[in-house]
């Protein structure tokens, strides 16, 4: 995914130079139902102690196989995009990735909303302990969150599709793109590990007060998700809550193509 200054790398790489209003569009029934479905039956008491306690979650397998190849199989279609970065050409690493325009495809679009509605108490609680309750409170819908985003100059549209082949990873970073985020995010794996590609692991790394930093390698299934923080999380210490520092990337591909959709919940400047 893109780096923290990724906004200013898309500006010279977009496809049709067009400008990006309120043309969000909510997900037809087709998407929408069996996704949120889908969501409400995970274990989401788990999910939020997982975020809780590491800063990061799991879905298992939410997205099935041909759902996860036709995600996949849009990459090379321009029309469901905005832009196209080449990593290597702003020192964020090797591979490319591609921002969807706006109106996103239905899955994308369903995911995005009710993902969003199942992470607001975490986010909550998160702005709470991290000495922010004086911001605005995190709507329960996504479209006011949108709203709250446009208003502020945020309009351009954040899911991604990033595509790795054979030596390709994916620098430490931050997906952080103006003045508002929120402060969870979401990556699905749409190719299968050991017959699609080898190699490439999705790692998080937290830097810690005082402290060394920690590396976490997520393991992944195809169509399954890894929820995680965009920047910082609140840990419980001895006086209180303190901030952690969190970062992710992709390791090295040594084999085959990986494709990741990822869910980014604030537009960018």
């Amino acid at each position: 995914m893109p780096s923290s200054n990724a906004d200013a790398a898309e500006t010279g790489v977009n496809l049709r130079g067009r400008t990006e209003h309120t043309t969000r569009a909510q997900p037809s029934g087709t998407a929408s139902a069996p996704i949120a479905a889908r969501l409400l039956a995970l274990d989401w008491n788990r999910i939020a102690r997982d975020l809780d306690g590491q800063g990061w979650a799991t879905t298992g397998p939410l997205l099935t196989p041909e759902e996860c190849e036709r995600l996949a199989a849009l990459y090379d279609s321009d029309a469901p995009f905005r832009s196209r970065v080449v990593m290597a050409r702003h020192g964020f690493g090797q591979g490319e990735y591609r921002y969807f325009a706006y109106p996103l495809p239905d899955t994308v679009a369903a995911l995005r909303r009710h993902l969003y509605a199942r992470l607001v108490p975490t986010a909550e609680s998160w702005r709470e302990r991290l000495g922010q309750a004086g911001t605005d409170a995190y709507p329960a819908d996504h479209e006011d969150y949108l709203g709250r985003c446009h208003a502020a100059g945020q309009m351009r549209p954040t899911p991604l599709l990033l595509r790795y082949g054979p030596g390709d990873y994916n620098c430490l970073h931050q997906d952080l793109y103006g003045e508002l985020a929120f402060p969870l995010q979401a990556a699905f794996l749409l190719s299968e590990p050991g017959r699609g590609f080898e190699g490439g692991e999705f790692v998080l790394t937290e830097q810690r007060p005082r402290m060394q930093s920690r590396v976490h390698v997520v393991p992944l299934q195809q169509g399954e998700a890894a929820i995680f923080a965009v920047n910082q999380r609140p840990v419980q210490g001895a006086r209180g809550s303190y901030r952690v520092i969190m970062r992710h990337g992709v390791s090295p591909l040594r084999a085959g193509r990986r494709h990741t959709l990822g869910i980014i919940f604030h537009d960018a400047a």
